[in-house]
């Protein structure tokens, strides 16, 4: 096992944002590898985030979000456990964050739960007509397959994060939670579009 120096635990630190704890611990069980060190803090903050899953969010913040030029507009609820995160300028920066990106990818609700029946319905119905001359025990795969596809690409938690595709809105929010130690929820939002 390698020596741990503070100015790799610092580094870590600087990358992640989380505490020189978390980061020590972090590399004394990757034996000193930046990479898997931030492997490790991202799944063990997926654990931790999962704990805080379940306690409640009451507090938050309405935030809004005017694209330039004035033809999209979004509002959003984000939600926490305290009035202090809710004041606090990173989580008010996240939550800005999250309304710009429903301006860019125009989800239709927060999570797959939310989204309209008549909406689903429409959409298997499109899936049908479409798996349409092929073996009946495979249509409904297909239609399947083709329903969460497209329910991964209306609903706001699973969508790719249009700041960067390599996560979704919600490993954005789990990795929140991480840095913030809070519960946070997308409550609700609102879309307005010029013509729509």
């Amino acid at each position: 096992m390698s020596a741990i120096s503070a100015s790799m635990v610092n580094e870590l630190r600087q990358r992640t944002g989380l505490g020189l704890m978390d980061c020590k611990k972090a590399l004394v069980e990757a034996n000193g590898d930046q990479e898997a060190a931030i492997d490790f803090l991202k799944k063990n903050g997926a654990i931790k985030a999962a704990k805080k899953a379940g306690r409640e969010a009451s507090e938050g913040i309405i935030e809004s979000y005017i694209h330039m030029g004035g033809k999209v507009g979004v509002m959003i609820e984000l939600n926490c456990e305290s009035d202090f995160v809710a004041k606090n300028d990173g989580f008010k920066a996240l939550a800005r964050d999250i309304a710009m990106h429903i301006a860019a990818a125009s989800p239709v609700a927060v999570s797959r739960e939310d989204v309209c029946q008549d909406i689903i319905a429409k959409e298997r119905e499109v899936a049908v007509a479409q798996a349409e001359g092929k073996p009946a025990q495979a249509i409904e795969k297909i239609v399947e397959g083709k329903v969460n596809k497209f329910l991964s690409t209306v609903a706001l938690l699973e969508q790719p994060y249009v700041k960067n595709t390599d996560q979704t809105v919600q490993e954005l929010l789990t990795e929140a939670i991480q840095r913030i130690g809070e519960n946070i929820k997308v409550r609700r939002f609102a879309r307005f579009a010029i013509g729509e």
